[in-house]
């Protein structure tokens, strides 16, 4: 997925949740929109070199938004949650993510099993059943390519999984995408650390059949694309 065009500049600090004073290259500090309702553990990181894109629309507060950090190792990471499912709904189109392959049509935002699911995806070449799929943007890096998810306690979070076994009992295809959204993570974990009853509700999602996957993206300060499949541990916890 193409970014809009961004302007490169140093964090200065995240604060209120929704909002990041930036340095521009140019010398300005701006306060920018900060597009992620997490913790962000291990992205938020003054001093880093980050990307911004600007906005001109009228009922904007702010002008300004946070995309992407690069940080002090060299990885990048995307901070904007809100272009994941983009990202992700690029790849069910081109077909890149081999797990989904075959599937022609796709529908955002479903509301299923008492929740809004992030995508279905229908008629299957091989008849396979309809997929009801839950995106998740992983960043928290916590050494050694372990990503773990949530980087906060998300209660959010454990009732998609409840809708996500839901379907399963009924005989639809439900799956957890995690789209990591960090170049130094390698492999994706719940994180048991930060939100026990997550890691627990996930495991036991896995038992009734809900599948539980990742996706790896390479992030350039023009563009988003998925790279490979990770491997998931459900028992490794820093």
């Amino acid at each position: 997925m193409r970014l809009p065009a961004l302007t490169e500049g140093v964090l200065l600090r995240r604060y209120k949740r929704f909002l990041a004073d930036i340095r521009l290259s140019d010398g300005r500090e701006v306060v920018a929109h900060c597009p992620n309702t997490g913790s962000m553990r291990a992205v938020n990181i003054p001093g880093c070199r980050v990307w911004v894109s600007h906005s001109s629309a009228p009922h904007r507060k702010l002008s300004w938004t946070w995309e992407l950090i690069e940080l002090p190792d060299g990885a990048m990471a995307s901070v904007h949650t809100g272009r994941t499912n983009a990202v992700i709904e690029q790849a069910f189109i081109r077909q890149h993510l081999p797990s989904f392959e075959g599937y022609q049509t796709q529908r955002r935002e479903v509301r299923v099993a008492g929740a809004r699911l992030d995508f279905c995806l229908q008629e299957h070449i091989d008849q396979l059943p309809a997929a009801f799929v839950e995106v998740k943007q992983v960043t928290l890096h916590e050494g050694s390519g372990l990503g773990c998810f949530p980087d906060a306690v998300s209660e959010r979070g454990r009732r998609h999984l409840e809708s996500l076994m839901a379907l399963s009992a009924e005989g639809w295809r439900a799956v957890l995408l995690f789209c990591v959204a960090h170049t130094g993570i390698e492999r994706g974990a719940p994180a048991r650390h930060i939100d026990p009853r997550y890691a627990e509700t996930l495991a036991e999602a896995r038992r009734q059949g809900v599948e539980v996957l990742a996706v790896g993206c390479d992030i350039t300060p023009g563009e988003i694309g998925v790279k490979r499949m990770l491997p998931i541990v459900m028992d490794e916890h820093p």
